[in-house]
């Protein structure tokens, strides 16, 4: 094909950049599916014989993580091997948070029959769990593993939840479709969010890369499906409630009921001279 080789020459050329400067993404989502089956059992059948086995685990899982790091050593902040130490330290807080996610989640919705059932099956509860693995990565500054995976499970799930935001404890997810949840966005404890959910900026101006561009969410909120919430300076105060469809880009105080209201009128179709055609 007729200039083939120079597109030949320029592929070759850029593929010439060191690919080693770049994780494998197959690799890191099997390093946070290692982790969740070591943490979990309704992930894995493995079975273990004793704690010690389970401490073998940890460090076999911790030199992996060593190994995938290496290749990028001056991308990192820290060693490779500090940096994988600091993370497994935070496995146990990671464990516990999780299992307060997967309680908040059975306790707020009346169709979970049991922990068991939302830590297997839900897709609430998978986002939480990868989004947390995730953002102790960002919080150690490690370059592309927080978006490889948050982006996975977005894929997943449908619910994308950057692994920049700080979410609190003991967050609800119900449904979960289409949530949007921030980079800056900030969640505190006993949150619960619907479907369809955004907590948005209200500008996408690169030149705010570096400021804080999300809503704050305070405690004992809860947010129903479909509405939006947007701008960095927009405080959600403690125990309100923001009811589905809400448009929000300002503060409300705390224990706030915020609803949109909205018109629906119900005829006679056989009484209704002009007709209704919806095409799609």
């Amino acid at each position: 094909m007729k200039g083939s080789a120079t597109f030949a020459e320029r592929l070759f050329n850029s593929r010439s950049v060191p690919c080693s400067k770049l994780p494998d993404k197959k690799e890191v989502k099997s390093l946070a599916e290692e982790i969740l089956r070591l943490l979990f059992p309704h992930f894995s059948k493995k079975k273990y014989e004793s704690p010690k086995d389970i401490e073998d685990e940890l460090e076999k899982l911790e030199y992996n993580l060593c190994h995938i790091l290496r290749p990028f050593q001056d991308k990192l902040q820290k060693n490779a091997k500090e940096i994988a130490q600091i993370f497994f330290a935070k496995i146990p807080e990671i464990h516990d948070n999780l299992i307060l996610d997967a309680e908040a989640i059975t306790n707020g919705d009346p169709a979970a029959s049991n922990v068991d059932e939302v830590i297997l099956t839900y897709p609430g509860f998978l986002a939480i769990a990868i989004y947390r693995i995730a953002h102790e990565f960002f919080e150690l500054k490690i370059p592309f593993f927080p978006r490889v995976l948050t982006e996975y499970v977005h894929s997943l799930t449908g619910i994308d939840i950057n692994p920049g935001a700080k979410i609190g404890k003991s967050f609800c997810i119900d449904h979960g479709t289409g949530i949007v949840i921030g980079e800056t966005a900030v969640i505190g404890d006993n949150v619960k969010i619907y479907q369809g959910v955004t907590l948005g900026a209200l500008s996408v101006n690169k030149n705010l890369c570096n400021s804080k561009r999300h809503p704050t969410i305070k405690d004992n909120v809860v947010i129903y499906s479909g509405a939006t919430i947007l701008g960095g300076e927009t405080v959600i105060g403690h125990n309100s409630v923001i009811g589905g469809n809400v448009w929000l880009t300002t503060s409300v105080e705390p224990y706030s009921v915020v609803y949109h209201k909205s018109e629906i009128r119900v005829g006679n179709a056989k009484m209704h001279e002009q007709p209704i055609d919806f095409v799609i």
